[in-house]
């Protein structure tokens, strides 16, 4: 099938003296992504919308329908969680979160001087490995199955759809003026659905490099920072282990960031509780996202 070809050459307006530059980052993954932080949890000051951070959030679709990423630009607020979504006029917010807003917040302190812009689309439950894709969906661009319409598309072009919508817009605060959108990292966090086999997991280093290098790509710059987030396991399906073979996914993911040269590797989920067998509890996605963006800091300003 024919790729989407996405240019931010074309969509990011060249800077002038009333142009804001937006140092944009780029939110992936599957399920501890999307977020299941319970926003009435959230303590009183990061209720609150966060105006001079931007956000476009990618409707998410599942493999064989035909590409969606539809979303709009706004300022970052609570509900990206799980269950959000968007018909690219208004967003439905839900009641979760994920990393996105702790990620800013630590962006904004140890950059104080950086404006933010973040995209963000992650599915639930997807995999890398195409034999591991299930019901959920599979990011492995070359993942071909279906039939009409929908034969052959997979989450990576539901990805490229969306930096298509996000890019497609010069104006992403409404203040009148052109901004400038300058990719500046990728966060990662996704990894437990290739973790069932041994066969898969032992591929998750080449499968996630060929996965990076080509989200790079359509963003258009080469090394671009990934932090990636270390799975982990809350041990409570009854026999302790929750993934198989996670222990192997996480030493693929180490061997990825030490071969990378610009990659940084998240360990804290070690730490964190569960408010479920998959997902991690709200305190969890607060102290994630804050680890990510010190990370990422760290990354963009070496």
């Amino acid at each position: 099938m024919n790729r989407l070809v996405i240019s931010l050459s074309i969509a990011m307006i060249a800077i002038t003296a009333e142009a804001k530059v937006y140092h944009l980052f780029y939110l992936g993954g599957q399920s501890n992504m999307d977020g299941y932080g319970f926003v009435k949890e959230l303590p009183e000051s990061l209720s609150k919308p966060i105006a001079d951070v931007m956000i476009f959030h990618g409707n998410q679709s599942p493999d064989q329908q035909p590409v969606d990423g539809r979303g709009l630009w706004s300022p970052l607020q609570t509900g990206h969680g799980v269950g959000f979504s968007s018909d690219g006029e208004s967003n439905q917010y839900s009641e979760r979160f994920g990393v996105e807003l702790t990620f800013a917040l630590a962006l904004k302190k140890e950059m104080p001087d950086v404006n933010i812009a973040l995209i963000k689309y992650s599915r639930g439950g997807t995999s890398i490995a195409e034999e591991a894709a299930r019901q959920f969906g599979c990011w492995e661009p070359d993942f071909n199955q279906g039939t009409g319409e929908g034969r052959g598309i997979n989450q990576y072009d539901h990805f490229l759809a969306t930096i298509r919508h996000a890019t497609s817009h010069s104006d992403i605060d409404g203040d009148g003026e052109p901004d400038t959108l300058i990719p500046s990292g990728i966060v990662w966090m996704q990894g437990e659905s290739d973790a069932g086999t041994e066969a898969v997991a032992m591929r998750y280093h080449a499968n996630l490099k060929r996965l990076v290098d080509l989200i790079r790509a359509a963003l258009r710059t080469d090394d671009l920072p990934t932090v990636i987030g270390r799975i982990s396991d809350s041990g409570r399906d009854g026999k302790n282990k929750v993934w198989k073979f996670g222990d192997t996914v996480r030493q693929q993911q180490a061997e990825f960031v030490e071969a990378d040269g610009n990659a940084a590797l998240v360990t804290s989920t070690d730490q964190y509780g569960y408010s479920d067998p998959w997902h991690y509890d709200t305190a969890g996605y607060i102290d994630l996202g804050e680890e990510f963006g010190k990370v990422m800091a760290e990354l963009v300003q070496r």
